[in-house]
């Protein structure tokens, strides 16, 4: 994978990506979720807008999936259209809510018929420079983690050859495809192939930065108040949050057992299922930090409501009796003025 050249990424600002906001709810069973259809209210998407504040490098693009206005556009249609799902009431919006940060405000992703998906809709800002998708990191590429919710029954619950049919019967997107993909014959053109192309490269322009923490960084120091300062001091050191949240995107793109959901039933065995690699028992992804305040609730069972939470389950130290618990979770003893500040901090990276 290259790089592409810094005036050839998206930059969208996060206040312009929640105005004017739409959801169109669909009517279920009384006792299940109702799942939701985002309607594209997003601003107009510039691929030579400069990189925010905080990243130094665009996301990488693959050589085969080169992004142009006409490919992330169509990505774009396909990312808000139910037409993927199988009955046509769910989208990859509807787990990736724009004004939630494209995440999701359940704990658990609502899906096909408001079945309850397995883990928490993580966002997708930065995803782009993720070395693995899914808190398992069972997919490498953006390519892949687009197709893969298509066929999930707990998402679009559809099948890949299904949707294909739809798309190759629908005159707009058969004209879009051909286009975009410089292919006459529709077969070629209109693949499960070129599906994922799209989706991924709409995806790619999701970039965040330029926080308060990034222009604080670049000497705006009245950019963080004092309470944000002190959190972000603790973050770097004594708060050993840096230990697993560092980098640019704040995230060391591993996996670790934090302790989460220990002594439930039936508890999700995180990447092991995807390596049966015994070592990989209970770990998941770290997740970016870019934008956090927006994407509650948290962990990979979303389990926790709130960022005061998270600081104050990381400053008992996790979960204690877990003995496959990572080394580096450990009590930090922070006040409750250390985890104000700590919280003060986080909403400074979210806006």
């Amino acid at each position: 994978m290259n790089p592409i050249r810094k005036t050839s990424t998206i930059t969208f600002i996060i206040s312009s990506i929640f105005l004017g906001w739409g959801l169109v709810q669909v009517q279920q069973d009384e006792d299940k979720p109702s799942p939701v259809i985002p309607v594209d209210t997003l601003p107009q998407i510039d691929l030579n807008a400069e990189l925010p504040l905080g990243l130094s490098n665009p996301p990488p693009v693959p050589e085969e999936s080169p992004l142009s206005d006409e490919v992330v556009a169509l990505g774009r249609k396909l990312f808000f259209d139910p037409i993927l799902s199988e009955d046509g009431t769910v989208s990859c919006a509807s787990c990736h809510q724009p004004d939630h940060g494209f995440a999701s405000p359940d704990a658990k992703a609502v899906g096909l018929g408001g079945r309850i998906g397995k883990r928490n809709a993580p966002s997708l800002f930065n995803k782009a420079y993720a070395e693995h998708m899914f808190w398992d990191g069972r997919a490498q590429t953006l390519e892949e983690q687009a197709l893969s919710p298509l066929s999930n029954p707990d998402e679009l619950g559809s099948d890949v050859e299904v949707i294909l049919k739809k798309l190759r019967g629908n005159e707009e997107y058969v004209g879009l495809f051909k286009e975009v993909f410089q292919a006459e014959e529709v077969p070629e053109a209109v693949s499960k192939i070129n599906i994922g192309k799209a989706i991924a490269s709409f995806e790619r322009t999701l970039v965040i930065g330029n926080t308060r923490v990034d222009r604080f960084h670049a000497a705006e120091y009245e950019a963080l108040n004092e309470s944000a300062r002190q959190g972000m001091w603790i973050f770097e050191s004594r708060g050993r949050c840096w230990k697993c949240h560092n980098g640019e995107t704040f995230s060391d793109q591993k996996f670790h057992n934090t302790g989460v959901s220990f002594g439930t039933a039936d508890r999700d065995t995180g990447r092991f299922e995807h390596t049966e690699n015994e070592e990989d028992q209970f770990k998941f992804k770290t997740p970016s930090l870019r934008g956090v305040a927006q994407t509650p609730p948290y962990m990979h069972d979303g389990s926790v409501k709130t960022l005061r939470e998270v600081v104050e389950f990381y400053n008992k130290g996790g979960s204690r009796e877990d003995p496959t618990l990572s080394k580096d979770i450990e009590p930090l003893n922070l006040s409750d003025e250390d985890v104000e500040n700590l919280v003060a901090f986080l909403k400074a990276l979210s806006d």
